[in-house]
């Protein structure tokens, strides 16, 4: 949708930054996300041993969604995908505080699982998912001025995106 955006070079950020093309547009689809992300975790929370254990996870979860929404309508990146202003280096806090609270969810749910009777398994993929976020995470904080800069991106949040589906797949195959 727009010629000009390299998925290498440019961060998923950089498709709502202040003056592109297009904003509302992936504005909607991080607030759409985020909602449905609320709902999907409070399923998790009733599909995982019908709601007995700490809820803790989930919750940090909620909260990282609702970050991702401050980030789209409050602290998008400065024009061009850059990071100058106060209102760019709080979308990069708020980013960051949102990866860290989706690792201490998966951490969360790794103390809850690991007694739960069929999902011992996932606890362990939950802890080490939190892992190799938080290493990538490292990594593409490192290499944010880089010119792989949306590439780095892409790999540290693919852990994410593959434990939600993991997450959902096991809600599903044991309710």
């Amino acid at each position: 949708m727009r010629p000009d955006y390299n998925h290498v070079r440019d961060d998923i950020s950089s498709l709502f930054a202040v003056g592109a093309p297009r904003k509302r547009f992936f504005n909607s689809f991080i607030i759409a996300s985020s909602f449905l992300s609320f709902v999907f975790y409070l399923g998790i929370h009733w599909g995982i041993n019908n709601g007995q254990g700490s809820i803790l996870g989930p919750v940090l979860f909620v909260i990282s969604g609702f970050l991702g929404v401050l980030v789209a309508l409050f602290f998008p990146l400065d024009v061009g995908g850059e990071i100058i202003t106060v209102r760019g280096k709080m979308h990069l806090v708020l980013v960051m505080a949102s990866g860290i609270l989706t690792i201490a969810g998966m951490v969360a749910l790794w103390f809850r699982l690991e007694s739960v009777e069929g999902w011992s398994l996932f606890a362990n993929y939950s802890l080490i998912s939190a892992i190799v976020s938080l290493v990538l995470m490292v990594i593409s904080g490192i290499f944010v001025k880089s010119r792989f800069r949306g590439l780095l991106e892409r790999f540290g949040v693919t852990p994410f995106e593959v434990f939600y589906f993991m997450l959902a797949f096991m809600v599903f195959i044991t309710n």
